[in-house]
């Protein structure tokens, strides 16, 4: 069986009269990942991100300092919220320098799953944050403690600044790149936690109930455990190789069985290369006349435009009953 492996490099129509003997032929066609254009290029998110950690490390140091020496286990489980901050700052500048590594013999998708890796140790370290915010909060319904309601508020009132800052840096990229999009989501939920310690300061300062401040913190792990879930889900159906959020599966191969020539689409694959980018392998069955390059170049923009898949690879058939495709069936993987 003949293959053929061909790039699209800006749109160019490369005709093979050469391939019409070919009975199958592979071809592989990359495109740039979404959101790594050239108004916010690598540089830019590095100095946002540098900025962003520098930012939210020097917070939870002070939120942990002062909730120690006012007794708020609020400003706690904030302080560990906040540290999942900084977790998913690395996670998301980790997975924009990983993606700039360049393939090897040995890794030949490079270094683009180690993301995934990053996302299940991520949601384990939340998870072990939640389990030690919910038995000390637990223990504290039970001995009250007197908490400074003035100092949770001045402390919470940075973490609003803080968050909501490292949010407006990344929110330029959010459109284009899922990545950027999730960090601000991220750093917008989490000024909204802060507001809650603060409304709770004001609360204690006004009642002098020592009881909200477990409360409130029971309520942030329940936020953060929420969150957690969803990151825990994710990364494991990427580390599994499921379809990424976002695309529907049955619209990719509806599409690709509409494509003139095209009279079956199967052994369809769609997963995640990384936390960001998706692929595609699928094996079309192609009739007279066979197409040239132009269509492949047709294919790959499509996919990429409507359904954010960056690297597809097409293998093309003639369906000879003679020579049937193993992996033709549905249930064969």
């Amino acid at each position: 069986m003949a293959h053929r492996h061909s790039h699209d490099h800006h749109g160019d129509d490369h005709h093979g009269d050469g391939h019409a003997d070919s009975p199958s032929r592979l071809v592989t066609t990359e495109h740039t990942p979404a959101g790594h254009g050239h108004d916010h290029g690598p540089a830019t998110y590095n100095l946002a991100f540098a900025v962003g950690v520098a930012l939210n490390v020097t917070f939870v140091v002070i939120e942990v300092t002062f909730g120690v020496l006012s007794n708020s286990l609020a400003l706690v489980a904030d302080a560990g919220h906040n540290l999942s901050d900084v977790l998913a700052l690395l996670l998301a500048w980790g997975a924009v320098a990983l993606g700039q590594r360049q393939p090897t013999q040995r890794r030949t998708y490079g270094w683009r799953r180690s993301s995934i890796l990053a996302a299940l140790v991520n949601a384990v370290t939340l998870l072990v944050v939640v389990g030690g915010v919910t038995w000390e909060a637990v223990r504290r319904f039970a001995e009250p403690t007197a908490v400074e309601g003035g100092t949770v508020i001045g402390v919470a009132a940075v973490g609003i600044l803080v968050n909501a800052g490292t949010a407006l840096m990344f929110m330029a990229g959010r459109k284009k790149d899922v990545n950027m999009g999730g960090v601000v989501l991220h750093m917008a939920s989490d000024a909204g936690v802060s507001l809650g310690v603060v409304l709770a300061g004001f609360a204690i300062l006004a009642t002098g109930w020592a009881w909200l401040d477990p409360a409130i913190s029971l309520l942030i792990g329940f936020v953060i455990l929420v969150g957690t879930w969803g990151l825990l889900k994710d990364s494991l159906n990427l580390a599994m190789d499921a379809v990424p959020e976002g695309v529907e599966i049955t619209a990719v191969k509806d599409y690709l069985s509409s494509l003139p020539s095209v009279s079956e689409v199967h052994d369809l694959h769609v997963w995640g290369m990384s936390t960001t980018e998706v692929a595609l392998t699928a094996h079309l069955v192609i009739r007279e006349p066979w197409p040239d390059d132009g269509f492949l170049t047709e294919i790959a923009g499509e996919l990429r435009e409507e359904f954010n898949i960056a690297h597809p690879t097409l293998q093309f058939e003639r369906g000879d009953p003679q020579h049937p495709c193993l992996l033709a069936p549905s249930h064969v993987v």
